[in-house]
């Protein structure tokens, strides 16, 4: 019998933490309150055990009981489990060139608290930066005191390229950030939590966000318009960020061979056509270029990854004519567009939706993992 055909038997405390988290997801997904006997039914478990989960979840703050409705028939209604609006809540931090801005969203997916200050981070360096994203957090985090919500971690969102073992920037080109440790840098500064903050790109955050605010998206790309540009991309609900976690830098795409220099080091990207910077020109044909060159570059990757959906994000958001001309040039360059047109919209986010998605994704790290989250109560 070789090593890959031998079975080790699960332990009986993994088998209880899947459980639990079986349990735990038909709450977080049921569009009504769900009763112990409701569970006991939908997993095949006995009642005593749904029970029991039921009881964990509750104990650890992370469901909530509802009173039950009226009763329509003979015997006593149930008491629902609905996930729990108080107890854990996910914080989101945001760096970009032109804003910090912080967030926090409890366990039911709702944002709880939200800010930001505008101001040109190019030239501060990471110290000062930090300092003031950190200042951001804990005014959260107090904030919070009054509402029974706790921070249960953090997350970062960044405008660059971040090493998702390590939370490290390693270049955050409109930043000139070079090899930043984000983590050791911030972690002293934040509320108290046993959770080193997890840091992650700008867009693919956003993306995120938009995911939880609309369930009916699938596979889409989510193109982020601030002072630089980004992307994320998302198949079958679930990001797909590449074999490194870099996957979506949109905005370094050439669009215009031999064009404009950009903060990356290259010559015509996207960023230099499309980004903040380049829409705010005074010149006659800033739009007309941001337009065409966005409009290329999403059709590209739209191509490429066979998509069926553009959401148009950050700045993107209030610009109708970027819109059409992302229509245009899909209609255009997209092979399939033909006999499967692609859907472009314009994302209600506002431009802090990445600070929604890291404290978004904070929660889903405590829906995923239920049974972590016990000894914390």
């Amino acid at each position: 019998m070789t090593s890959a055909s031998v079975r080790v038997p699960a332990r009986q405390q993994s088998i209880r933490a899947s459980n639990l988290a079986l349990a735990y997801r038909l709450v977080l997904d049921a569009p009504t309150p769900v009763s112990r006997a409701a569970l006991a039914a939908a997993t095949g478990m006995t009642r005593a055990t749904a029970g029991a989960l039921a009881d964990a979840l509750l104990a650890a703050g992370l469901v909530a009981e509802v009173a039950p409705p009226p009763a329509s028939s003979a015997g006593r209604p149930a008491t629902g489990l609905v996930p729990a609006s108080t107890g854990w809540a996910g914080l989101g931090l945001e760096v970009n060139v032109d804003h910090l801005a912080a967030c926090v969203v409890d366990l039911t997916g709702a944002v709880r608290h939200q800010v930001s200050i505008e101001g040109d981070q190019r030239g501060r360096g990471p110290g000062p930066v930090l300092a003031d994203l950190a200042e951001l957090a804990n005014r959260a985090a107090a904030d919070l005191a009054a509402t029974g919500l706790h921070v249960a971690g953090a997350a970062v969102a960044v405008p660059g390229l971040v090493r998702s073992t390590s939370g490290r920037v390693l270049r955050a080109p409109n930043l000139d950030w070079q090899d930043v440790d984000v983590v050791a840098d911030l972690t002293p500064r934040l509320p108290v939590t046993p959770l080193a903050p997890a840091v992650g790109n700008e867009a693919d955050y956003a993306a995120l966000a938009e995911l939880a605010a609309d369930r009916g998206l699938r596979d889409f790309l989510y193109v982020s318009g601030e002072i630089g540009v980004g992307a994320g991309v998302v198949f079958d609900r679930r990001l797909f960020t590449g074999s490194r976690g870099w996957a979506g830098e949109i905005g370094h795409v050439t669009v215009e061979p031999g064009g404009d220099a950009c903060r990356c080091g290259a010559r015509g990207c996207l960023e230099t056509v499309a980004g903040l910077d380049a829409l705010r020109a005074p010149t006659p044909d800033a739009a007309v270029r941001a337009g065409a060159g966005l409009g290329r570059a999403i059709a590209a990757a739209v191509n490429l990854y066979d998509l069926d959906t553009v959401v148009l994000g950050g700045a993107y958001a209030g610009r109708p004519d970027l819109e059409e001309s992302v229509r245009a040039a899909l209609t255009e360059h997209v092979v399939s567009a033909g006999w499967a047109p692609v859907a472009v919209r314009r994302s209600g986010l506002g431009g802090t939706a990445a600070a929604v998605g890291a404290a978004t994704s904070v929660v889903h790290g405590i829906h995923a993992d239920p049974a972590a989250w016990e000894a914390r109560a």
